[in-house]
């Protein structure tokens, strides 16, 4: 995988699968130029591959956006190369393209042989590049359900045996009718430039405001959301105090502003007990097409400017319910100490006592 998402790879781990991250070196640099974060480390794929041998790599999988790591893009031409380690050692390549959307624009605006292809030619040549190819119409489509294309006859018969006993009919998945049209209108707009721009644009915009504040952010500025380097912007907590999620959650108090952690909470603890750290802390704010305004965006940048000059106040937070399983989801947190207390404390005695 370039990176590993965390829904995906808990379905790999029950099912008695490891998952190995060929990220390139600099995926992990929160602040940085390189316009393809999201690339495959390529030497890696090639060396993992000596290592373990082909016949024991059920799939190559790549992921449009690494969601974990700020959103950032894979290139058309890391596909590419891809495509000819996986066709040499006769792997399949899986392609995640749940962002889909924000990575065509990327390759277009950032990858100069692609700057005169469409949308639609960009992603004729993706499709052309992968095996199979699955996305969440959440994101891309815009619209509940998801789906599954693939061009192997042989991977189709093995899905289809697994559709009808964990989703429903092969034909349509469990999902209503309204729900498979809504997706092919979502998936047509999908190939409008001046649809799939808008996401991205305001995200720029946000991340950019708040750099001017001092705000520590991921640069470039991805797909799916604005990402808040919480470890740069809560520098007094550990990784185990979860700094994302305390992030997350003293946003919310000033501001009513939801974010989503995306650090070590994300991940799951080892079977000793101890905790997976994640390699980065980012607080993901999702900025999807057609949903906000930039009122919205700058109301958002002039709380979180407010917070971080307060962020001294932000303390962390412990599990009192704790699930085994993708915990993020289910479980329950409390403070450690009263910090949430003097937090809004001190937001009323700015915004309320003195507007």
């Amino acid at each position: 995988m370039n990176y590993h998402f965390t829904t995906t790879k808990a379905h790999i781990v029950l099912n008695g699968g490891t998952v190995e991250e060929l990220f390139i070196d600099e995926a992990l640099q929160v602040q940085s130029s390189n316009p393809f974060k999201g690339d495959m480390d390529i030497d890696k794929l090639e060396a993992l591959i000596k290592k373990h041998g082909a016949e024991n790599i059920p799939f190559v999988r790549l992921e449009n956006g690494t969601n974990l790591i700020g959103g950032q893009p894979h290139s058309l031409e890391n596909m590419r190369e891809i495509r000819r380690v996986c066709d040499r050692e006769g792997l399949m390549l899986v392609l995640d393209a749940s962002l889909l959307a924000d990575n065509l624009y990327f390759i277009k605006t950032r990858e100069e042989n692609c700057k005169d292809m469409s949308i639609r030619e960009i992603t004729r040549k993706i499709a052309d590049l992968s095996d199979i190819i699955y996305f969440s119409a959440r994101k891309l489509g815009c619209a509940r359900g998801g789906g599954i294309c693939t061009n192997s006859e042989e991977a189709y018969l093995k899905i289809r045996e697994l559709i009808p006993l964990l989703e429903g009919f092969l034909t349509y998945g469990g999902m209503s009718i309204r729900e498979m049209e809504a997706i092919t209108v979502g998936l047509e707009e999908t190939m409008d430039i001046d649809m799939v721009n808008q996401g991205p644009q305001f995200i720029e915009f946000m991340v950019t405001e708040l750099q001017k504040k001092g705000v520590p952010v991921v640069t470039p500025p991805g797909g799916l959301g604005c990402h808040i380097d919480a470890r740069a912007f809560l520098p007094h907590l550990s990784a185990t105090d979860y700094p994302s999620g305390a992030l997350g959650s003293a946003l919310y108090l000033v501001s009513g502003i939801r974010g989503m952690e995306r650090g070590t909470m994300s991940e799951q603890r080892a079977e000793n007990g101890e905790e997976t750290l994640a390699h980065v802390e980012l607080l993901r704010l999702a900025l999807p097409r057609r949903v906000f305004t930039m009122s919205h965006i700058k109301y958002a940048v002039d709380r979180i400017a407010w917070l971080y000059e307060h962020r001294e106040l932000v303390k962390g937070l412990t599990f009192v319910d704790e699930p085994k399983i993708l915990r993020f989801f289910f479980g329950k947190l409390d403070t450690i100490g009263d910090w949430h207390t003097d937090l809004v404390t001190q937001f009323k005695k700015n915004f309320v006592d003195n507007p």
